[in-house]
């Protein structure tokens, strides 16, 4: 197993030497995403929920956060779910387009310059071990290691981990099952007293795996936890 996987990374490695990049939204050569289209990508319209991040009508916070408080300080997205953004998140986690990690580091680097948030430490939401080995790379770990690298915040991997290999979120059918899923699914082994941590992820629904790692994190010393994601699908259709 391990020798047919290591076969396979090489051949995905080689295909991205050989083939020329082409724009995940409109398919010209130079760039996974172009100029173009990254002036197109989809963005979440305002105001926003202060804390889960979701577009609301009126108010500060969206009537899942009255209703059911996160933990998390808060957490913001770049851009919908939708269109070049889908596309791009589909073939990162599941085709193996590892090196999309680069422009959506530097994507949302670019959004922290213009919208700071609380963090002195970053920490990608981990996969569980099975999971894995399965994909052979987590890509939330991806995109923190390139906002690191452009942000100098260091990047720490370890100290959280997924203990539950629960079900895909993508799977479950509201809100509450979604919350339910991922109870005490991450434990932080490493004290973290007063550290400010930015979690990182590649997309949000409702906030419940980001707002679970926030409890685990909380749980060992840390001060706050702030989480920031690519991309947002919205929940609207979601039962509560």
């Amino acid at each position: 197993m391990k020798s047919s996987l290591s076969l396979r990374q090489v051949k995905i490695a080689l295909l991205d030497l050989l083939l020329p990049l082409r724009c995940l939204g409109c398919g010209n050569e130079g760039d996974l995403i172009c100029p173009s289209c990254r002036q197109s990508l989809p963005r979440i319209w305002l105001p926003l929920c202060q804390r889960c991040g979701a577009t609301v009508s009126e108010g500060n916070l969206c009537p899942m956060c009255i209703n059911h408080p996160l933990t998390i300080g808060g957490i913001r997205s770049l851009f919908l779910f939708q269109a070049t953004v889908r596309q791009a998140i589909l073939q990162f986690k599941y085709k193996h387009l590892k090196t999309i990690a680069t422009p959506l580091g530097q994507l949302l680097a670019e959004y922290l310059g213009s919208h700071p948030l609380k963090g002195e430490v970053i920490i990608p939401v981990p996969l569980h071990p099975k999971r894995l080995r399965g994909r052979g790379y987590n890509q939330a770990s991806l995109l923190a290691k390139e906002l690191g690298k452009l942000t100098g915040l260091p990047v720490v991997e370890g100290p959280l981990v997924r203990v539950r290999d629960t079900i895909s979120q993508a799977r479950t059918t509201s809100a509450l099952e979604r919350r339910r899923n991922v109870q005490d699914a991450f434990v932080c082994h490493q004290g973290l007293e007063g550290e400010q941590i930015l979690l990182i992820d590649d997309v949000c629904t409702t906030g419940a795996t980001l707002d679970a790692c926030a409890t685990a994190l909380k749980a060992a010393g840390a001060d706050s936890v702030w989480g920031l994601t690519i991309a947002r699908e919205m929940f609207s259709q979601l039962p509560k």
